[in-house]
């Protein structure tokens, strides 16, 4: 409960929100966060907060969730940060580590990136993290039918991508 504000800084910020159809009100993000604590309980993982090293401030979330593609359970790399730290790579670095943890603490064979198709900066994260794409398929959330893609990368293919920390510690 003590990451709700650093939650809300992010959830309610209009341009951090566009692929989700804008900003969550109070309860959005009270029910984000009930949902992941549900999810610790449930399979001892979700979104991490993701904290910058040389400032302590919590900058993001990153995470492994378990996802519906479609008729398929998988495990999914998620990611969500603050827009004042966009574009400065923490993104792909706390996926890379989440990666990691997935394919070496869960022993997953495959982990996706479920990226709404108007989200270039998401598809660029997946892109960076030798990820494909493997299918297009349609999530209804708040009220709205939103094509996404898929994105996906195997274990096999991971070694090549994965373990390359630069700043940025996940923090559950």
């Amino acid at each position: 409960m003590a990451d709700l504000p650093d939650l809300k800084a992010i959830m309610q910020d209009a341009a951090t929100m566009v692929a989700y159809e804008g900003p969550f009100d109070d309860t959005e993000v009270q029910q984000w966060l009930d949902k992941a604590i549900e999810q610790y309980k449930a399979h001892g993982h979700w979104l991490w907060a993701v904290v910058e090293r040389r400032s302590s401030q919590t900058i993001g979330q990153c995470g492994i969730t378990w996802q519906q593609v479609n008729d398929q359970l998988v495990l999914e790399v998620g990611y969500l940060f603050n827009r004042a730290f966009w574009h400065q790579g923490f993104a792909t670095e706390a996926a890379r580590a989440c990666l990691d943890w997935a394919f070496g603490q869960l022993g997953a064979e495959e982990v996706f990136a479920i990226v709404r198709d108007t989200n270039v900066a998401s598809m660029n994260v997946a892109i960076r993290l030798g990820m494909t794409i493997r299918t297009r398929f349609v999530k209804h959330f708040r009220g709205i039918d939103m094509p996404h893609f898929a994105f996906a990368i195997t274990r096999q293919n991971a070694s090549q991508w994965c373990g390359r920390g630069l700043g940025a510690d996940l923090k559950h």
